[in-house]
């Protein structure tokens, strides 16, 4: 079960990057052409806007799996065993609480925005707003997966290594 988690995070961070790569060459290519033709590709700035929020939401879900977000790791290991549990269900239940707020707001914000169009190129809107939707889907997983973890008595997982320094 983890490779398979695993490979299908590696093919998450592998279309990040492509989403990167494709908005660096939509935002530097508009660049070059406003300036030197006086012109611009107007579809690129609308859909590197959409990658944008893409690479966002669904980045931080890559960065919670890695324990990349920020919090008070100090204080936590300075802990017994039992108050680093104790911390870390309160935490994953918070994370939980939150992400499922947040889901409530999304989904309606979804819904209302698939029949509202981009002004460029026509896309839904609502397409945009998915990406937050699925953002707090998984970030909920992930927060349970390790809110079950605490509350069993057992440490997580050695976070994933990042793309490009497994072997290092």
């Amino acid at each position: 079960m983890r490779q398979a988690v695993d490979r299908a995070f590696a093919v998450v961070e592998a279309m990040l990057a492509l989403a990167m790569a494709a908005m660096v060459v939509m935002v530097f290519g508009n660049v070059v052409m406003r300036y030197l033709l006086d012109s611009g590709i107007m579809i690129s700035e609308e859909m590197s806007r959409f990658l944008f929020l893409w690479l966002t939401f669904i980045g931080a879900v890559v960065v919670l799996r890695r324990g990349g977000h920020l919090g008070f790791s100090t204080v936590v290991k300075a802990l017994p065993h039992g108050g680093r549990l104790l911390c870390r269900a309160l935490s994953g239940s918070l994370t939980l609480l939150v992400c499922l707020v947040f889901l409530w707001g999304a989904w309606p914000l979804v819904q209302v925005n698939m029949d509202n169009l981009s002004p460029v190129s026509g896309l839904p809107l609502g397409w945009a707003y998915a990406s937050a939707l699925l953002s707090g889907i998984g970030l909920c997983l992930l927060g349970l997966a390790d809110l079950v973890l605490a509350l069993r008595g057992e440490e997580p997982a050695a976070p994933a290594e990042p793309m490009g320094e497994a072997g290092a």
